[in-house]
């Protein structure tokens, strides 16, 4: 069990990984022109050799099992690695626990047939390709209740049509995860399956693709794919689960993948911290270093607490993951750390630009990314009001209702049970 300190030997890999992302991985994103892109010849010069590195040191994959091909570290572990990783949006490439492909391999090895592992799991887990989880509509955002785009068989083959909007590396991927509606009869959340598309299958029109970051670059450079799927056939064969089970398919990912957006928050989070301690301690201002400004030390001290209250609920929430080996047992705790991830990072990002000023503001400073993936944080994986609903009712319905009709707390009725469990030494010294 974790207890507030990490064993010799997991410290010196995440020291190992700690320097190893600072000189070989955190370079990468000023050279390569996506971290995506890995058809491109400077991706294929630079990143495979370091990819080989981490496999080398035991660190690839960490968030699988030894079924699947990794270490199975379990979650407190891959907490402490991902707080290192969250540095740099290259990282999860580089160490092979990258979104959503993470997630698509957890449902294709829970799920797939022989062929599907073979053809796409193994291949993921190689560091080889690239997936898209393609699940949001533009109607309905996140809710499969509102979903519309279909498929219907027609004979052996699945024909699908309709729109996604917010599709994951699309443009990137040589695969897809889409939810569909196949049993428009059933219940609500027994509608929609889920089937793997080959990203070459004709039909599959992106409309644009989407980016999500302050200025925004380039319009049409972004990663997140608006979809229109067009008479769309794959095989029939390539359904993941039974019909009408995509709600239930879709959590094997989403769970995992909240925590795991948390962990990575942790270390971005501390990147800002970090940034905003080095000016405080570089820059003069009034007479006076910025870190002698009481405001500014406001700023620090709130911060720091700001993290550490939040990374010691993600520890203790991957805790519970692998004592119970239950998701849906821990699903109030991951509603919770989905909850306060986005404002953390908010806050601490906000402060450090504060302090740096006008520089802060530009994009020569990462603080408005960083401000903007909060937002992005707070609607990934379900928007942060569907998660506080969510933890407000695990936690209703562990309470019971009061016996009576005033409160069990309440104080006259406290002070008479007390009266009466101390009668005889009441009567006894009460007069002493």
């Amino acid at each position: 069990m974790w207890d507030f300190e990490t064993d010799p030997e997991y410290q010196a890999d995440l020291d190992w990984a700690d320097a190893f992302l600072r000189e070989e991985v955190e370079p990468l994103q000023y050279v390569l022109p996506h971290a995506l892109q890995k058809e491109h010849p400077i991706w294929q010069e630079l990143v495979p050799p370091l990819q080989r590195e981490v496999r080398a040191r035991g660190l690839w994959a960490t968030h699988l099992g030894p079924e699947l091909g990794g270490p199975g570290h379990g979650q407190v572990k891959l907490a402490l690695l991902n707080e290192v990783l969250g540095r740099t949006p290259m990282a999860p490439i580089v160490f092979g626990c990258q979104a959503p492909d993470s997630g698509n391999a957890e449902i294709i090895a829970h799920y797939g047939t022989d062929e599907h592992k073979a053809k796409y799991l193994q291949p993921l887990l190689n560091g080889e390709m690239f997936s898209c989880f393609s699940m949001t509509e533009p109607q309905g955002g996140s809710d499969p209740k509102e979903f519309t785009c279909s498929a219907v068989l027609d004979g052996d083959e699945w024909v699908i049509n309709g729109e996604k909007w917010f599709s994951s590396n699309a443009r990137y991927a040589e695969f897809l995860i889409v939810m569909v509606v196949t049993e428009p009869d059933n219940p609500p959340y027994q509608r929609q399956s889920m089937i793997i598309v080959p990203s070459d299958t004709p039909g599959i029109n992106i409309l644009r693709n989407v980016g999500h970051s302050f200025g925004g670059g380039e319009p049409g450079r972004g990663t997140h794919a608006y979809i229109r799927y067009e008479n769309v056939r794959v095989p029939k064969d390539n359904l993941l689960g039974g019909r009408g089970n995509a709600f239930v398919v879709s959590q094997t990912r989403l769970g995992g993948g909240r925590i795991h957006h948390a962990m990575r928050t942790v270390g971005m989070s501390k990147r800002a911290l970090d940034m905003m301690l080095e000016r405080a301690v570089s820059r003069r201002t009034q007479g006076e270093l910025l870190s002698k400004k009481q405001l500014v030390q406001e700023m620090v001290a709130d911060s720091w607490i700001d993290l550490e209250q939040f990374r010691l609920l993600v520890l203790r929430t991957a805790w519970r993951i692998d004592r119970y080996k239950d998701y849906k047992r821990v699903r109030g705790d991951i509603s919770a750390v989905k909850v306060a991830m986005p404002g953390v990072l908010h806050r601490i990002a906000s402060r450090a630009l504060q302090v740096h000023g006008s520089l802060g503001i530009t994009e020569e400073m990462p603080f408005m990314d960083m401000i903007s993936n909060a937002y992005h944080l707070g609607l990934a994986d379900g928007p942060t009001e569907v998660h506080k609903v969510t933890l407000a009712r695990t936690l209703l319905s562990n309470a019971k209702p009061a016996d009576g009709l005033f409160p069990s707390m309440h104080i006259p009725a406290a002070r008479e049970a007390a009266l009466a469990k101390y009668a005889d030494v009441l009567e006894r010294v009460g007069d002493a």
